[in-house]
């Protein structure tokens, strides 16, 4: 304005002004509530913030922060895949959207993230370790799943109870494992051990389908037809 006056100009730098003012006032409340733990008023000023400073990386990550806490895991990979881009060497928004990935049991895209981490920095601790971790246990799976092709049932059950040795606090993972070693149980005619372990798993999860159809199968082995 000072190099080149004009009243237009004038109302909108004030209007400008006025407005990084409000989003300063924002910022601070949305900081406030995170430090408060009232994650969900934070989300909704930085939903605000966002709205206007698309391109902010640190405000991205702070509310993926708070979707995390809120139990949002796909919001908050949507925030961290965004800051990843948005900041270089984004190694931190890597390593979270990959520990995001592995808590809801989804190990492949687990794995190709924390890769994306360590091509950035092959030192970084959290990653390697994290790497480790993934890559061992998707390996795992993926020989489970290839001893379930070739019909090598008792081999596939032992390589699924190694599964849930490598990954004991994860829960999904052995509730997966489980239903796998129904389905072999069921498919090597042991249906009374297949009828136990699928209703076990039933149990956690009422409407898995191959849960179902496995006990169902084992059913037919043992004559049980109402059932």
């Amino acid at each position: 304005l000072k190099s080149n006056p004009s009243s237009n100009e004038e109302k909108e730098a004030q209007t400008q002004l006025t407005k990084s003012d409000e989003l300063q006032r924002l910022h601070s409340q949305a900081l406030s509530a995170y430090q408060q733990e009232d994650y969900e008023a934070a989300i909704s000023l930085l939903d605000e913030i966002l709205a206007v400073c698309v391109w902010d990386a640190e405000l991205r990550e702070l509310r993926a922060e708070c979707y995390i806490k809120e139990g949002e895991p796909s919001k908050a990979i949507s925030d961290l895949k965004a800051a990843a881009k948005l900041k270089n060497d984004n190694t931190e928004a890597f390593y979270k959207i990959s520990r995001i990935y592995y808590q809801l049991g989804d190990h492949e895209l687990s794995l190709s993230e924390v890769r994306e981490c360590l091509k950035l920095d092959q030192d970084h601790k959290q990653c390697f370790s994290l790497y480790k971790q993934v890559k061992k246990l998707n390996k795992q799976i993926e020989s489970a799943e290839e001893l379930i092709r070739e019909g090598r049932y008792e081999d596939a059950i032992s390589k699924y109870e190694t599964v849930m040795k490598t990954e004991p606090e994860v829960p999904v993972y052995s509730t997966r494992a489980k239903e796998r070693i129904c389905h072999c149980l069921s498919k090597n005619q042991q249906a009374t051990e297949a009828i136990k372990l699928c209703t076990e798993v039933l149990q956690l999860e009422p409407t898995n389908v191959n849960a179902l159809k496995d006990r169902a199968e084992a059913y037919l082995l043992e004559d049980m037809y109402e059932e």
